[in-house]
C-alpha cells in the first residue's frame, strides 16, 4: 500500500530566506527610487529657471558658439550648482554641459533677478577641446 506524503508548497519550504531578501531588495528599490527622484526635482528646478534660460538660448544663438560645436546647441547631461528663490527674488549659479555634432562645452552663468528680468555678471561657453572661453555677455547685445 502506498502513503501519499503531503508535499509543502515552494514557498513554504522557503520562507525563512524569502522574506529577508525580498524585504531588502525592496528597501534598496525604494531608496534608489527616492533618490532618483530628489535628483530629478533638482535638476528639473534648475533647467526651469530663468538664468538657464536664458542663458540656453545666448548660447544657441551665438554665432561663435554654434561655429565651434555645430547645430544644433544642445544640453548634454546633468546642470550643477544653485538657484535660490526668496520672495520673488533669485539667484544662481550653474554649470550647463553642452554639445554640438562637432565637439563639448560648458555654460557658466552667474545672475539674479526677479521673474523674467535677471542680470547677469557671468554667462560664458568654456569650449572643451580648445579651452576658448566665450562671453556670451560680450556677443550678445541684449538677453530679452
Amino acid at each position: 500500500m502506498e502513503e501519499l506524503v503531503e508535499r509543502k508548497s515552494w514557498f513554504n519550504r522557503n520562507w525563512k530566506w524569502v522574506l529577508p531578501t525580498g524585504g531588502c531588495l525592496l528597501a534598496i528599490i525604494l531608496i534608489v527610487a527616492f533618490a532618483g527622484s530628489i535628483i530629478w526635482g533638482v535638476t528639473s528646478l534648475m533647467s526651469d529657471s530663468q538664468a538657464y534660460q536664458d542663458a540656453m538660448d545666448a548660447a544657441t544663438n551665438n554665432p561663435k558658439v554654434v561655429r565651434l560645436l555645430g547645430e544644433p546647441v544642445e544640453p548634454d547631461g546633468m546642470t550643477g550648482g544653485s538657484v535660490h528663490y526668496s520672495n520673488g527674488y533669485g539667484t544662481a549659479e550653474l554649470t550647463i554641459p553642452i554639445k554640438g555634432p562637432n565637439g563639448k562645452g560648458t555654460i557658466r552663468v552667474e545672475g539674479s533677478g526677479v521673474k523674467e528680468n535677471w542680470t547677469y555678471e557671468k554667462m560664458e561657453v568654456l569650449i572643451a577641446e580648445s579651452d576658448e572661453i566665450i562671453d556670451l555677455l560680450e556677443e550678445m547685445p541684449s538677453i530679452e
